[in-house]
Formats: C-alpha cells, structure tokens, sequence
C-alpha cells in the first residue's frame, strides 16, 4: 500500500481526521502501518506487550487459551476499532492473542511511549481517545454484567441489539443488513453458550420474521421487534 494511500486511511479514522499535515508526518506513518494475512497473528500469549493497534480493514479475533489447552474468544473487533494495549498500559494484556480473522487486515501500529508523546502535544485528541477507550471499557463490562445475571436467550438478544447499535451495515428492501463474520460458533463463545443453543435460537428468530441469517450476512427484517424483545428483557 502506497504511503498516500495509508494516510488516507488514517484520515478518514475518527481519533484522526483533525491532525494537520504535520502533525501526520510527526507519525512516520509509513512505519506504523502493518499488513497481515489471514490467520497469522499480531500478538500471541502475550503480556509484556507495549504496543496499541486501530484496525483500518478486516476483523481481528482477541482471545486466550484456557489451562486446558482450548482457544477461548473474548472479543472480534473491525475496522474502526482499537485493541491491544489500549489503557496504555505495559502489562495488562494477561496473556491473550489477536489474529487475524477471515481475512487479511489492515492495521495501524503505535509504541504506547510514542503514542503517549502525541497524546500530550495535542489534548483534544487525548479526550477524543479516552471516550473512545471509555466506550470500549463499558461495552466489556455490559457483556460481564449480561453474563452474569441474564439467561442465555437475552444475551443474545443484548449482543444482537450491539451490531445494530454499530451502524455498520445499510438499510435495504430485506432490512438493516451487515457483513456477516460471525458464525453460530464465534456467537456462542462470545455470549458463553454453546453452538448447539444458538442455532436454535437464531432459527426461532428467523422464524419470528426478526432476523435472517446466512454466511454473507444478517439481516435485521424488523429492528423495531428486536428492540422491544430487548426492552423486554
């Protein structure tokens, strides 16, 4: 990718698109930038790490392996979103991964100590990246909380109501589609269910005419009942 075309792309992210020119060449952008095929990983196991990561294209599966040797899913983050050291912390990543997930991503890298530098040269941006750190932080407590004291069904229904809340799909005759890259199994790893009871209850909400499902994408055919079955919760 052309550096033009990477500063393009860092442009048209929110946290950046007020820096001036020089401020951009402040970034060496041209160093920051990271390419990375399908399935490789960007950081394994790791704990000592001190790199923050801002996804410009594809999705990125964040996760751990349990005691027993399984893969355990914590979250899979897109274009637009943030992840590895983002409290700018050196040693709170507690052993996870990020890879690379369905397809090859684009992202752009920062050293939390040079990230912090430019942070202090330009405030405004330092309270836009803690609102978007705070959202973040809120929306792993919701899934903690909705873990914890809500039954199987209304997670799904609160993690549903989460990808409609994202805006990132389009309003068409079926309804409000997004890409899918979810399948049943990436859902019950997220919502902590088995693969088996999300079938079933996705197939319950294609047939109640609120969702349909496929491997291209998901469509929301009536958002207004998704949202009064989440009211309802």
């Amino acid at each position: 990718m052309e550096v033009d075309d990477k500063m393009l792309l860092i442009r048209n992210y929110d946290l950046w698109c007020h820096l001036s020119d020089a401020e951009y060449d402040d970034l060496h952008i041209e160093h920051h930038f990271m390419e990375v095929p399908k399935g490789e990983y960007i950081y394994f196991e790791a704990y000592n790490h001190n790199k923050i990561y801002f996804v410009k294209d594809g999705y990125i599966k964040i996760g751990y392996i349990d005691n027993e040797g399984h893969e355990r899913v914590k979250e899979i983050i897109q274009k637009g979103e943030l992840f590895g050291q983002f409290t700018l912390e050196k040693s709170s990543l507690n052993g996870e991964f990020a890879q690379a997930y369905k397809q090859n991503v684009s992202i752009c890298a920062f050293n939390i100590d040079d990230f912090e530098k430019l942070l202090k040269r330009r405030p405004d941006l330092a309270l836009k990246y803690s609102k978007q750190v705070g959202a973040k932080l809120r929306n792993i407590e919701n899934r903690l909380v909705n873990l914890l004291n809500k039954d199987v069904k209304t997670r799904l229904i609160h993690f549903l109501w989460q990808l409609v809340e994202q805006k990132i799909g389009e309003n068409t005759a079926e309804g409000f589609c997004i890409p899918n890259y979810l399948t049943h199994e990436d859902i019950a790893n997220l919502i902590g269910s088995s693969r088996q009871t999300v079938t079933t209850m996705i197939n319950e909400l294609e047939t109640e005419e609120i969702l349909s499902y496929n491997r291209q994408q998901i469509c929301f055919l009536n958002v207004k009942k998704l949202k009064k079955k989440l009211d309802l919760s």
